[in-house]
C-alpha cells in the first residue's frame, strides 16, 4: 500500500477550500474535534474573504502525533469543495500534494494544479444524502476516514450540533459523512492513500479553543461583568462569546451603535463598580481614543481587547496584521499610564486577559489586550487552564464623609470607591480636578495631579510580565517577537541547524519590561520579527532602551507569515552577517 507521499511525518497538513457559504468553517470545526478525540493533536487556522457568499475561503488543519501550533506553507492534502482555488493556495502546492476534489466541480482547473489529483464524487454523495448542502460533511467523512476515526464520533458531533429537533438534518449529515468514510476506506484498500501516524491516548483530557475563546474565558475568570462593543471583525468573536454566556456568568452585554458609545458606556459601568471591557479592531480603537483619554484623567479602569487587521481605513477587513501596536501605546490625547499585553499562546491569552482586569482595577488605568485575526481564528488542543492562582483583586474601598476620590498618595494610586458604597461623595470629572473631583484650573494643581497619575508607572513596571526566552542561554543571535508570532518563531528556530540561536517573546509590549536592554546586550545580533511594515515594536524598544536591532523580518501581506517563510528570511539574514 502506498502511504502519504511525505511519510513518515509527525504531522500532516490538510487545506480545505471552497466558496464562502459552502461550510468550510463547519468542516474545520467537525475535523478538529473528531481528530482530537481520535487521539491526534490538532491545529487549525482559517482565512476568509470579506463577503457572505462567493469568492473562496480556506482553512489549514495540521494533525500531529505531538502538539502543533503554527501555520505552515506545506500542503500534504488539498481538499477542494469547489473550483476557483485562489493563488495563495495554489502557490503552496508541489508534486507531493494530494488533491482531492470532485472532477465535475473543479473541471479543467485541475490541469493547472501541481500535485496528484484524486477524483472524489462530493456532489453526487451530497445529493444522495439530501442536497448539495451536505458536500462539506462528505468531505469531513473522507478526511476522518483517512485517519481511521470512529464513525460514532461524527455521529455524536452532529447530534450535539443540531439537537434532537433537527432529526432530518442530522440524518443527512450522518449519511454524507458515512459515504465519505467509505470513499476513504476504498482509497486505503486500493493502495491509493493511507495516513500512518502515532496516536496519543492521553489527549482526551485536553480541550480545544481558539483565540477568541481564550480571551473571553480570561475575561470571565477576571470578573468581567460588563462588555459594550460594536461588531467589527476580527474582534466580534469575543462579543458573541460573552453574549452567549451572559446568563451563565451574569455579564451585562450591550451591542451599541458605534465604538464611541461602547467605550463611554464601559467607562460609565466601571464608574458604577462593574469590571468593564470593550472588544474592537483598529478602526474602532480610533473612535475610542477620546474615551481612552477620559479613562486616563478620570482614572476609571477599563480593559480594551483589540483584534488587529490590516489598515489604514477599512484595509483588509478579514485579514491579519500587527499594525496597531502604536495605536494602542499612544491612543488618547495627553499623557497618562497604560498597559499593553500581546498574548502569543492561548494560555497567555487566558492569563493576560485575567491579569488585565486586576491591573486595571489596581492602578485605575486602561489596559489593552492586543491580538490579531490569525490568533483569534486559530484553534489547537491544550491542557485545561489552571485556575488555582486566579484571584480577583477588586481594590474598591468604602467611602466616608471626608472621602477624596483623587487623594494624593506615594504611589499615585488614589482610593477608589463607587457611588452608594459608603457615606462619602464619589466625584469625577474629565477636566483637571482637585482631590475631591471638582474641576479647577490651577497651574500648581495641574503639575501635582499629572505627577500623581504618572507615578503609577513605577508600580506597573514592578508588576511587568517578563519576556519568555526559548533556546540556549548562551545565545549569539536573539530573535525577538511579540504576540501571534510566538509559535511560528519557535517552530522555525527549532528546524534551523544554527547554534546559539534563541527566541525572546514579549507577552507585555508596553511598558517595556525591565531587563530588556540587558538581554539584548548579551546578543551579538538581534532580529525582530513583526507583522507590520515599519517595525513598530523594534521602534518602541529602541526608543525606550536606546538599543537598535541588527535586522528585521517584516511581513504585512494580510496573511500570517508561515514557518517556512520565516525560516528562509532568518537564514538569509544570518548568511548576510557571515
Amino acid at each position: 500500500m502506498t502511504k502519504l507521499p511525505r511519510d513518515p511525518y509527525t504531522d500532516v497538513s490538510i487545506v480545505l477550500c471552497g466558496a464562502a457559504g459552502q461550510g468550510v468553517q463547519t468542516v474545520e470545526d467537525i475535523l478538529v474535534h473528531v481528530l482530537k478525540r481520535s487521539g491526534f493533536h490538532v491545529f487549525a487556522s482559517r482565512e476568509y474573504m470579506s463577503r457572505v457568499r462567493g469568492g473562496s475561503n480556506s482553512t489549514e488543519i495540521r494533525v500531529g502525533s505531538s502538539p502543533v501550533r503554527a501555520l505552515v506553507d506545506r500542503i500534504d492534502i488539498l481538499l477542494a469543495l469547489s473550483g476557483g482555488i485562489r493563488p495563495n493556495i495554489t502557490e503552496r502546492l508541489d508534486a507531493r500534494t494530494l488533491i482531492l476534489a470532485d472532477g465535475s466541480e473543479i473541471g479543467d482547473e485541475v490541469a493547472g494544479l501541481c500535485g496528484d489529483f484524486i477524483d472524489v464524487p462530493l456532489l453526487s454523495m451530497a445529493r444522495e444524502a439530501g442536497g448539495p448542502v451536505y458536500a462539506g460533511s462528505a468531505a469531513a467523512g473522507i478526511v476522518a476516514g483517512l485517519f481511521g476515526a470512529d464513525p460514532s464520533l461524527l455521529n455524536e458531533f452532529y447530534e450535539k450540533r443540531f439537537g434532537e429537533a433537527r432529526g432530518s438534518l442530522i440524518e443527512g449529515n450522518r449519511k454524507a459523512a458515512g459515504m465519505g468514510m467509505d470513499i476513504a476506506s476504498d482509497m486505503g484498500a486500493g493502495g491509493r492513500l493511507s495516513v500512518v501516524m502515532k496516536r496519543t491516548a492521553e489527549i482526551g483530557e485536553r480541550i480545544i479553543l481558539n483565540g477568541s475563546e481564550a480571551v473571553s474565558i480570561g475575561a470571565v475568570t477576571g470578573g468581567c461583568s460588563f462588555i459594550a462593543s460594536y461588531p467589527m471583525s476580527p474582534a466580534t468573536g469575543v462579543l458573541t462569546f460573552m453574549a452567549k454566556h451572559s446568563h451563565d456568568f451574569k455579564i451585562g452585554v450591550e451591542q451599541v451603535e458605534d465604538e464611541i458609545a461602547a467605550i463611554n458606556m464601559a467607562l460609565g459601568a466601571s464608574f458604577g463598580g462593574a469590571r468593564s471591557m470593550v472588544s474592537t479592531s483598529g478602526g474602532g480603537l480610533s473612535l475610542m481614543a477620546e474615551g481612552v483619554s477620559l479613562s486616563g484623567i478620570a482614572e476609571i479602569p477599563v480593559v480594551l481587547h483589540i483584534g488587529q487587521r490590516p489598515g489604514p481605513g477599512t484595509g483588509m477587513a478579514t485579514r491579519t496584521e500587527q499594525g496597531d501596536l502604536n495605536a494602542a501605546v499612544f491612543a488618547g490625547h495627553g499623557e497618562f499610564p497604560r498597559i499593553v499585553y500581546a498574548p502569543g499562546s492561548l494560555e497567555e491569552a487566558f492569563r493576560l486577559t485575567f491579569k488585565a482586569f486586576n491591573m486595571a482595577a489596581r492602578y485605575q488605568v486602561p489596559v489593552f489586550v492586543l491580538t490579531d485575526q490569525y490568533f483569534l481564528n486559530s484553534f489547537y488542543d491544550l491542557p485545561p487552564f489552571d485556575l488555582s492562582e486566579c484571584r480577583l483583586e477588586k481594590h474598591i474601598t468604602r467611602s466616608d464623609e471626608g472621602y477624596r476620590r483623587y487623594a494624593f498618595s506615594a504611589d499615585g494610586v488614589s482610593p477608589r470607591s463607587v457611588p452608594g458604597y459608603g457615606s462619602g461623595t464619589v466625584g469625577t470629572d474629565s477636566h483637571e480636578h482637585e482631590e475631591d473631583g471638582h474641576a479647577k484650573e490651577d497651574f500648581h494643581l495641574r503639575l501635582s495631579m499629572t505627577n500623581k497619575r504618572l507615578k503609577k508607572a513605577g508600580g506597573i513596571l514592578g508588576e511587568s510580565v517578563p519576556p519568555v526566552l526559548t533556546g540556549p542561554k548562551n545565545f549569539e543571535t536573539l530573535v525577538i517577537g511579540w504576540g501571534s508570532t510566538r509559535h511560528i518563531v519557535e517552530e522555525a528556530l527549532a528546524s534551523m541547524e544554527t547554534p546559539a540561536l534563541a527566541h525572546l517573546h514579549f507577552p507585555q509590549v508596553y511598558p517595556i519590561p525591565p531587563g530588556t536592554r540587558e538581554m539584548m546586550d548579551r546578543a551579538e545580533r538581534t532580529i525582530f520579527v513583526e507583522g507590520n511594515a515599519t517595525g513598530q515594536f523594534e521602534g518602541l524598544v529602541r526608543r525606550e532602551t536606546g538599543r537598535p536591532a541588527s535586522g528585521r523580518v517584516l511581513h504585512y501581506s494580510g496573511l500570517q507569515i508561515s514557518v517556512e517563510a520565516l525560516r528562509r528570511e532568518l537564514t538569509a539574514l544570518l548568511t548576510e552577517r557571515k
